[in-house]
């Protein structure tokens, strides 16, 4: 691609000044409509160094509002990013809707080289490593996002060039570093590098526009001009945000039930109980330490029938632990910002740092439970959720993230029978609500929709753990020594 382009393009100031008054009117005018129809934009600037990437986002800012766009510098990489997955730092940076966000630098180049020097990807997230973009960009994509790429294309001279400006000025030299003069010396390898960066990620919903930049007027013009038909052609099919975006390929709903065929009826005695808590408790007590040692991140799911037992599950599975290595997120209902997001946004926001845990009360899973049931999202969302969800999994393993998913199982006369024992009990009856019973007597959708969940995002690097949840006791001393062992087996 890029050894096709043409970078003898010029324009003159004269024919700049004709034409960007026009344009800047029309990008603010544009702006306005993407807040008011609530459209989120993307915009990546990548290229090379001296590119002009800086010159080209303050210009195109010039006419916007900049209460409704956020810019972010991607060069440096903080602590809190560089212990987790490599998208974790933009996905949280995903814009609402309505709102224009700008990267200088993007997820595009973690696997260069010089990007590597700096947070090195493992080998399983480089394998993955394209994979992982194309799933990013398009989930965004699908969701309703606009995502526009530009790729800053300059000569080996013209890069030169302008370093040899900069350097001469006392008051630009510091914009110089070592690992720009070492680009330019190896501006070949590099070309490579950028090719196949190029070529690797110009996915279908998300192409990148190639801009000849040796000169900073003709690629000004054409970013505007590329920009602004994109805008256009979004708002044209502002509708694909709710009736387009891809189904999960060769939908089909499991024919026989999954969670009929358990038995939620296991038992334990309490002496046996109390000392395999014991025990339990104090080898992930031990582990949690361990985990901080290696610096493995760990995400446990909870999922299961309302009364379950989760949040007694969840205390003894955290007793002894050291409380500054673990997080508990009860997830409930979303709020207006986390609407206005990705519905995994809001997930990404609180994936533990490596050596941490995070413990979801309920999770991601919503969209394929509760929303599904509740029609709080359209069919085509829930349906290409599966996939969505065992991407996002899959990029937490490869990054070295330990997965464990619960379903908690009881069966409907247990649950009957813990209700009336909430609602006869004073310090308990907080937990009933109305829509309690209302989910109770849709315990066959829900089960439909659980069967299918647990059949469609069952997978090695996550695989789901049914648990017989009618004894309290005998749950939570599964999940304890399921979460012991595999812990202690990958911490080997």
């Amino acid at each position: 691609m890029l050894d096709k382009i043409d970078l003898t393009h010029t324009l003159s100031k004269k024919g700049y000044k004709n034409e960007i008054g026009g344009l800047e009117t029309k990008l603010a005018e544009l702006q306005r409509k993407i807040k008011d129809l609530k459209i989120p934009v993307v915009i990546v600037f990548e290229g090379w160094s001296a590119s002009g990437k800086g010159t080209c986002i303050s210009k195109i800012l010039n006419p916007l509002d900049p209460r409704y766009y956020s810019v972010y510098t991607m060069d440096k990489i903080p602590e809190e990013a560089a212990m987790r997955p490599f998208l974790w730092d933009y996905w949280i940076k995903t814009p609402e809707k309505g709102r224009i966000t700008i990267f200088d630098k993007s997820w595009h180049r973690a696997a260069l080289p010089e990007r590597q020097a700096k947070r090195p990807l493992s080998l399983s997230e480089a394998a993955g490593f394209y994979y992982d973009l194309d799933s990013f960009e398009r989930q965004l994509s699908d969701d309703g996002v606009l995502i526009v790429k530009f790729f800053l294309h300059i000569s080996k001279s013209e890069q030169k060039k302008r370093f040899d400006e900069l350097l001469d000025n006392p008051d630009t030299e510091w914009r110089v570093d070592k690992q720009d003069i070492l680009q330019n010396k190896n501006y070949e390898k590099h070309f490579e590098h950028f090719e196949n960066m190029i070529r690797q990620s110009n996915f279908a919903q998300s192409e990148w526009n190639i801009i000849e930049a040796d000169d900073l007027n003709y690629a000004t013009i054409k970013i505007y001009k590329i920009l602004i038909n994109k805008i256009e052609n979004e708002i044209a099919q502002n509708s694909r945000a709710t009736t387009q975006g891809r189904p999960y390929e060769n939908h089909i709903p499991p024919q026989a039930s999954i969670l009929s065929s358990i038995n939620p009826e296991k038992d334990i005695s309490s002496e046996e109980y109390k000392e395999k808590l014991n025990y339990y408790q104090k080898k992930l007590s031990y582990l949690g330490y361990k985990l901080y040692a290696k610096r493995r991140p760990v995400v446990i799911v909870y999922e299961g029938w309302d009364a379950a037992g989760k949040g007694g599950n969840i205390r003894r599975l955290t007793q002894r632990l050291d409380p500054r290595g673990y997080a508990v997120m009860p997830v409930a209902a979303p709020t207006q910002e986390e609407l206005a997001h990705h519905y995994l946004w809001r997930f990404w926001k609180s994936m533990p740092k490596d050596g941490h845990i995070a413990i979801f009360d309920r999770s991601w899973y919503g969209r394929v439970l509760v929303e599904r049931v509740e029609g709080f999202c359209t069919d085509i969302e829930w349906q290409r959720a599966y996939k969505e969800i065992n991407d996002m999994e899959t990029h937490l393993y490869n990054h070295g993230t330990v997965i464990f998913k619960f379903w908690l199982h009881i069966d409907k006369d247990e649950q009957l029978k813990r209700f009336q024992m909430r609602e006869a009990d004073m310090s308990k009856q907080h937990k009933m609500t109305d829509e309690d019973w209302r989910n109770r007597d849709k315990w066959e959708l829900y089960e439909k929709a659980a069967d299918e969940m647990l059949l469609r995002t069952n997978t090695d690097c996550a695989p789901w753990t049914v648990v017989e949840s009618n004894n309290k006791k005998f749950a939570r001393i599964k999940t304890l020594k399921l979460v012991v062992e595999t812990l202690e087996s990958e911490l080997k």
